[in-house]
């Protein structure tokens, strides 16, 4: 590409490295360089890391709009149990704060206090004496300046997905949090959905031998939500699509991949390289409802593969423009077994057959395979979290279960700040990517080699 070019492609990825743009150039050798040259000094001291225990965890919550209202309702047994309170609420619109209210008065007698107004009364909560943990479920741009804020005011902070969507605010989230010693865990759902914890705990098993391969992804037709004019409010999403080309939803797919693979915790990310297909359904959907912002930079498919340091392989895909049936894939490859989600299927190979199978375990056998190894976390959780199947299908409520719970015992949360923010740094590095024609960009360790540790997974307890 063309110095001009290159640098446009890049201010259009929100300038995701925040440098000046005389500092890129046409070089790949340069980007990559530029790349080593942000890199900040990190410890890995928050792997694992504790804190003390709290008895009922004060939550204020900031933002309150779809997500928000939703992550409200499941701490409702929770908060019945006086394993946790909400103590503030912050959003710009004040009839949210009012619905919020509402529903509190059905689980706890103290009203939170309220912020409301401005653009920066988020501050303000986050200097509220007695909150514990500060709930982050506003539009992406927030997601880093109101974590980094939070725990530099001495809060646990929990972010929705992604965390962050530049490389700089991923070595800034991991820095603050192991300065403040806070936890700092951006809450990805779909790493508690019951298919998927199946799956870890027969990989944990030993179900699938040695995995060599997965494959996760982002799936959805949000066309009629991103050119809402109320859904994602003043189309805060749907102006990522208008500059930015590349995977900007990897957690969904990439959380629960990182499970299988041992991310974090006897492996790690390598590399990745990634391209984007041509955009055509946005668009054209756009310009049938006489849309104002119908020119898109993101293509209707982004494909990004990554390489870990041991040698197994993902595939990662991205698409939220075509119309076609939700999918996350959640598909795994072991030497003794295959799984391919959407719909759940399962493969188990076995040496004893004189011709090795083609087919999918019968109804019967999935069955039984799926009732042996029902993960237990789920088992101890079914009847309680039976009662919010419309946290996507119950997981909402387990994942805030599993949060409070560990904050209440002083244990280690299953999720690290380490997880988040390799997790969202995939973002940028494959906009960087499909910019180079594809070719591969490193991905930086941010737990400065502790991520070789093989340790026992923190999702895996019963608690």
């Amino acid at each position: 590409m063309k110095r001009k070019a290159f640098v446009k492609s890049l201010l259009g990825t929100s300038a995701f490295l925040s440098l000046p743009n005389k500092l890129w150039s046409e070089n790949y050798n340069e980007t990559l360089n530029h790349l080593e040259q942000i890199k900040t000094s990190t410890q890995g001291s928050m792997m694992s890391f504790s804190d003390k225990p709290i008895k009922t965890v004060n939550i204020g919550i900031i933002g309150l709009g779809n997500r928000g209202q939703t992550l409200l309702q499941m701490l409702k047994w929770l908060n019945n149990e006086k394993h946790c309170e909400v103590v503030a609420l912050c959003d710009l619109d004040k009839t949210k704060i009012q619905t919020a209210e509402k529903e509190l008065k059905r689980c706890q007698k103290k009203l939170p206090k309220t912020y409301v107004g401005d653009q920066n009364a988020w501050k303000k909560l986050t200097k509220q004496d007695n909150i514990d943990l500060v709930l982050i479920t506003t539009p992406w741009k927030w997601h880093t300046p109101m974590s980094v804020y939070a725990m530099q005011n001495g809060k646990h902070v929990a972010c929705e997905v992604p965390i962050a969507y530049t490389i700089e605010d991923c070595w800034l989230l991991t820095q603050t949090a192991e300065q403040t010693k806070r936890h700092c865990i951006m809450i990805e759902n779909c790493c508690y959905n019951d298919e998927e914890l199946w799956v870890l705990n027969m990989i944990e098993e030993g179900v699938f031998g040695d995995i060599t391969h997965a494959e996760g992804a982002y799936l959805h037709d949000l066309r009629a939500h991103m050119l809402s004019d109320t859904y994602y409010k003043k189309q805060w999403r749907l102006k990522h699509h208008i500059k930015r080309n590349g995977n900007f939803y990897t957690t969904h797919g990439l959380g629960p991949v990182s499970m299988y693979l041992n991310i974090g915790r006897g492996d790690t990310f390598n590399y990745l390289t990634s391209m984007s297909s041509r955009e055509l359904n946005l668009s054209q959907t756009a310009k049938s409802k006489n849309a104002t912002l119908n020119s898109f930079q993101c293509g209707d498919m982004n494909s990004t593969l990554i390489k870990t340091t041991k040698g197994k392989t993902i595939l990662l895909q991205f698409d939220v423009h075509t119309g076609q049936p939700y999918s996350r894939i959640n598909k795994v490859t072991g030497t003794k077994a295959v799984h391919q989600g959407y719909p759940s299927r399962l493969f188990i190979d076995s040496d004893q057959l004189k011709f090795y199978g083609h087919s999918w375990l019968t109804k019967e056998d999935y069955t039984t395979y799926r009732n042996r190894y029902e993960h237990p976390m789920i088992k101890k959780l079914k009847t309680i979290s039976s009662q919010f199947k419309q946290g996507h299908g119950g997981m909402d409520f387990i994942m805030m279960y599993r949060l409070i719970r560990c904050l209440n015992l002083g244990l280690p949360l299953d999720l690290n700040v380490y997880d988040g923010v390799l997790w969202s740094a995939v973002t940028p590095l494959s906009e960087l990517s499909v910019a180079n024609n594809s070719l591969p960009m490193p991905i930086p360790d941010f737990t400065n080699g502790h991520w070789n540790s093989e340790t026992k997974k923190e999702i895996m307890r019963v608690i």
